[in-house]
């Protein structure tokens, strides 16, 4: 299936020790992640869901369960009540917010628990024994390389659109502007948090609209504030933007490059199936196949009309 395919993408920055087989009981194995309240999230349901069913099959002595919370706040009982709960092998955990949840997962740490963190990294990194994630830094480099070869020696204006003030985003957007810097006809003027989602992006590009006569590219650095994006530019009737750029490789934009989209005409990967890798990897690690390396990214890939195709999922809600 295309979620575990996905696994050859993986390059792991280091190598660690795995988790102790469990070969009498069955094992539990806890995955805690957000609810699909908007595009990406639904898609990490949807990749755990899937991924669930395959290894129950691989590994017919482990249990898993999927946890989804609305908030850090019920993501944090959830785990106190793990805490107490039967003994699990080990916990699987996108967090909300990385500062909230990283004493409950500690606490889960001490317990003998093995615990992988995906995505979203806790505030101390010693409160887990391994990571699985995108490569950040490498999304918004990607990014910025992209916009400055098409804006070119003539150069533009570009208008950012950041997500929520974290180290996920900091990480993106200092990347871009490094990137930006071989560029130096190519100017930013200004960037906004539009807290990937696409109604706060569609009102962010609506304020650069009214305040910048001419824009010739906008970096989402999201696919969902992509949309936003390009229902305030549909709506305005301005002509003048030439690129838009999202981010994560959401089916809707891969088909918007694959039809010709003039304005959509590439993407930067950063999938949600990266949850299926996390609950892969520690399964293997439990059943003593191989070893979870304590920092396990995913590469960014730059989609064009000629890889599209690859990267096109169309049975996935994101």
């Amino acid at each position: 299936m295309k979620t575990t395919l996905a696994l050859s993408l993986i390059f792991s920055l280091s190598l660690g020790s795995g988790v102790q087989a469990q070969t009498q009981d069955i094992a539990e194995v806890v995955v805690s992640i957000p609810a699909a309240n908007h595009g990406w999230t639904s898609g990490v349901l949807y990749h755990a869901s899937q991924a669930k069913e395959y290894l129950a099959r691989l590994y017919p002595r482990h249990h898993i369960t999927i946890k989804t919370s609305a908030n850090a706040t019920e993501q944090i009982k959830q785990l106190q009540e793990l805490s107490t709960a039967k003994k699990i092998a080990a916990l699987i955990i996108l967090p909300h917010e990385s500062q909230p949840l990283t004493a409950p997962v500690r606490k889960i740490v001490d317990q003998g628990v093995f615990v992988t963190v995906v995505d979203r990294n806790l505030s101390d990194q010693t409160a887990r024994n391994a990571y699985v994630g995108g490569d950040n830094v490498g999304f918004g480099r990607i990014a910025g390389q992209y916009i400055g070869a098409k804006l070119g020696t003539q150069g533009g204006n570009v208008v950012v659109l950041r997500g929520l003030k974290s180290v996920i985003d900091d990480q993106r957007n200092r990347a871009f502007q490094e990137a930006l810097k071989q560029y130096p006809a190519v100017k930013i003027l200004d960037d906004q948090y539009g807290n990937w989602n696409r109604p706060d992006a569609k009102r962010v590009m609506q304020s650069y609209l009214s305040r910048f006569p001419k824009i010739d590219a906008v970096w989402a650095s999201d696919d969902d504030m992509a949309l936003g994006v390009l229902e305030a530019l549909r709506e305005s009737g301005r002509r003048d933007v030439r690129v838009v750029l999202g981010g994560s490789g959401m089916k809707e934009m891969v088909k918007k490059i694959m039809d010709g989209d003039p304005l959509v005409t590439a993407d930067v990967t950063y999938s949600p199936s990266m949850i299926a890798d996390a609950m892969h990897l520690t399964l293997k690690s439990l059943a003593g196949e191989q070893p979870i390396p304590p920092k396990t990214l995913r590469p960014s890939v730059l989609i064009t009309k000629e890889n599209a195709g690859k990267y096109y999922f169309p049975q996935s809600p994101y």
